[in-house]
């Protein structure tokens, strides 16, 4: 499992690559590979909880968001090995 955030470094530029954005998160949950997605407080950035990939494929897939490449946010991937939850996360340890 990953935890990934994303803090922004040009904000400025955000409104222009939204839309890129946008679909490169859609992807991560149509691929399976997203589980929740949400704002950093205040107006931070983001974060992401990742699973189902490998620490190679989360790296590919962060340089490929347009915010990651184009320099707006600066990426950090944190690899969780889960090893308690409650019985809701269980399928997280898997």
């Amino acid at each position: 499992m990953f935890v990934i955030t994303l803090r922004f470094a040009d904000k400025t530029r955000a409104p222009q690559f939204m839309d890129g954005h946008n679909a490169w998160i859609r992807r991560g949950f149509d691929d399976g590979v997203f589980l929740l997605v949400g704002s950093l407080k205040p107006k931070a950035g983001g974060a992401i909880l990742a699973h189902n990939a490998s620490a190679e494929e989360i790296e590919a897939r962060v340089k490929d968001d347009p915010f990651v490449a184009q320099g707006i946010v600066s990426a950090e991937i944190l690899a969780i090995a889960p090893g308690r939850t409650d019985e809701r996360l269980a399928f997280l340890k898997g």
